[in-house]
């Protein structure tokens, strides 16, 4: 797999095996440039995964309760600020934080998960309909969201914006719940601006309609 560095053109790369255990904004980005930088093995990162399937389940399927969110198919970029933010405290997710404090990952085994989980398969089809008002759904991601997560949810590697198409319905409601309250942790201050009006129909209606989007073509 080609290295991601393309998404970070003429920036310095300071290389970071491990994380301080207070880390300051600056030692975060730096984990996440290197992890970038670095040229992902998909094979390495499917061994690696084998520590997450309990709970993200085989190839990234994640969970329809919405404990647990759809991987496969999630852009390496995306992935990887993930992974860092949660471990460095930026983005609040206590139980993940566990989880990944416990495992020996380094920068290269980051860039090698998020190099795995790319390059599975989409999702073949929508999520479930929860028939929350999906008009009005539309209506609001067209007016609000198109223009960072794309018309059709694929989301922009490099900005870090997630493909939202085919997300489960239950996590996207938690995490837009979370994000409006500001609550997530390492939220872009944009969209907790945009969402905050949101009313509780609303964050599910624009849930619902991203989770039944068709999988972007790559």
């Amino acid at each position: 797999m080609r290295p991601i560095v393309a998404l970070w053109v003429a920036t310095a790369l300071v290389p970071v095996a491990g994380l301080a255990q207070t880390p300051g904004p600056a030692e975060i980005d730096a984990e996440i440039r290197s992890a970038l930088a670095a040229r992902a093995d998909p094979a390495r990162g499917k061994a690696a995964f084998e520590d997450c399937v309990v709970c993200h389940r085989k190839e990234g399927a994640g969970r329809t309760n919405g404990s647990v969110p759809r991987l496969a198919g999630q852009h390496a970029s995306v992935l990887i600020k993930q992974i860092v933010d949660v471990r460095s405290g930026r983005r609040v997710n206590e139980r993940m934080k566990t989880v990944i404090d416990a495992a020996p990952l380094n920068t290269q085994s980051i860039a090698d998960i998020a190099g795995y989980l790319e390059q599975l398969p989409r999702a073949t089809s929508a999520g479930e309909a929860r028939g929350e008002d999906i008009a009005r759904g539309k209506a609001l991601y067209e007016r609000d969201c198109a223009r960072c997560h794309g018309t059709g949810g694929e989301g922009l590697a490099a900005k870090f914006y997630p493909m939202v198409a085919t997300q489960h319905y239950a996590y996207l409601l938690r995490e837009l719940n979370l994000i409006r309250d500001e609550g997530r942790g390492n939220s872009d201050p944009e969209m907790v601006r945009v969402i905050k009006p949101y009313s509780p129909d609303d964050l599910k209606s624009v849930a619902d309609y991203m989770a039944q989007l068709p999988p972007p073509k790559r």
